[in-house]
């Protein structure tokens, strides 16, 4: 029986190891820019607000790694052009390729980025029955669908 090439699935997850990596570094850069800045007056309130999104990404993050590791993911080279993202993996012996233009990164990082500090998305605001942030973004919650 042949061995099936790299899954949706799998490849699912190098998305979500991808934008997860990136998105935790912009609220750990936000965070750290809302607390040298100096122009809040609280500023501890939204570093807290920021920080517990950049803590739910690295739950994610290592959730997507102990993934990684069952499935013998690896994401070995990451590079940034002015295109997007291109990423280099191997899973279970296969080696690919994941390329990923900004508009879709960034709509997608800016999504999981709502979801992660609890903000209902923009869309949801103007209907007649709106939908609770974790129900609207349920699927940025876990970085892969287990059934």
């Amino acid at each position: 029986m042949a061995i099936p090439a790299v899954t949706t699935e799998e490849r699912a997850l190098i998305k979500s190891y991808l934008l997860l990596r990136f998105i935790h570094k912009v609220f750990e850069r936000d965070c750290r820019i809302i607390q040298e800045s100096g122009v809040f007056k609280t500023p501890q309130l939204y570093v807290e607000m920021v920080g517990n999104g950049a803590k739910r990404a690295a739950v994610l993050l290592r959730e997507v790694k102990q993934e990684f590791a069952k499935r013998t993911i690896k994401v070995y080279d990451i590079v940034q052009s002015q295109d997007g993202i291109q990423a280099r993996y191997a899973c279970r012996g296969y080696i690919g390729s994941m390329n990923i233009l900004w508009p879709s990164f960034r709509e997608e990082m800016m999504d999981r980025m709502r979801a992660y500090l609890g903000l209902v998305p923009p869309e949801t605001e103007t209907t007649e029955h709106p939908v609770a942030p974790a129900a609207a973004f349920a699927r940025y919650l876990r970085p892969f669908n287990r059934e």
